[in-house]
């Protein structure tokens, strides 16, 4: 599927502070149906303050989050129904299976929970069949990733949100971490990843966004075969965070 014009994300002059301390300052942009949006910033930039927002974990001080349409403060449930969170470290249950985890909290979700379901997703990440009835306590960073993302593509959520998703991965684990987000873009997922790994982001995003001073003070789209200027996004990425 390709990038539409539908917004499963917005952020709309989102504001949030902190007593008298500013972490967002009119906030401004949005993740279309089936686009990988990376947003970077340095420490206190904002990224995880926009992820709660989001989540309906925090309410601003002004200014709008929307999932899918659904206005996050009015109706934070409704909201939550259609966001997948896979946050650094990856909270699953260590005594059960990788299938098990996930029938279970498809269970708690009300989402179809077949057993053709969970079988689809858990092949769509790639994760080896021999590990499906496996307990989670002997599974890695990446393997556990793969689950968290088994069961967004099981119940079917049009947006899924990601911190720090390339944290304490070698090369390989984070290039399949990669290809499980071009899975999930081929199936119209909404991706947002809050990140400080800038060749990560340039490897997998559609959108960078740079956080700074509470807004994002540089967006840069990928084209061409090259994707992105590294070095020009390196030079960016200090330029911003030095004026943070």
């Amino acid at each position: 599927m390709t990038i539409t014009a539908v917004k499963a994300l917005e952020a709309v002059g989102l504001e949030q502070r902190y007593g008298s301390q500013p972490v967002l300052q009119g906030l401004d942009f949005s993740v279309r149906a089936g686009e990988i949006y990376a947003l970077l910033g340095g420490n206190g930039a904002g990224k995880s303050t926009t992820l709660n927002l989001f989540l309906g974990l925090a309410s601003p001080t002004a200014g709008s989050a929307r999932v899918c349409g659904v206005e996050v403060g009015a109706d934070p449930t409704a909201a939550r129904s259609r966001i997948a969170y896979v946050p650094e470290n990856v909270a699953l249950y260590e005594h059960l299976t990788a299938r098990e985890n996930i029938d279970y909290l498809l269970t708690l979700a009300r989402a179809d929970k077949g057993r053709a379901v969970i079988e689809e997703a858990l092949d769509a990440v790639g994760l080896t069949r021999e590990a499906w009835d496996r307990r989670l306590a002997g599974f890695s960073k990446g393997m556990r990733q793969k689950v968290a993302i088994a069961l967004a593509i099981a119940r079917r959520v049009p947006v899924l949100l990601l911190d720090e998703p390339t944290s304490g991965l070698d090369p390989r684990a984070t290039a399949d971490f990669n290809r499980l987000l071009q899975t999930a873009r081929a199936r119209g997922v909404a991706t947002l990843m809050v990140t400080h790994d800038l060749l990560g982001a340039s490897e997998v995003a559609d959108r960078i966004g740079f956080l700074a001073d509470g807004r994002i003070a540089v967006e840069l789209t990928a084209q061409g075969g090259e994707r992105f200027d590294v070095r020009a996004l390196h030079q960016r990425y200090v330029h911003v965070g030095a004026a943070a």
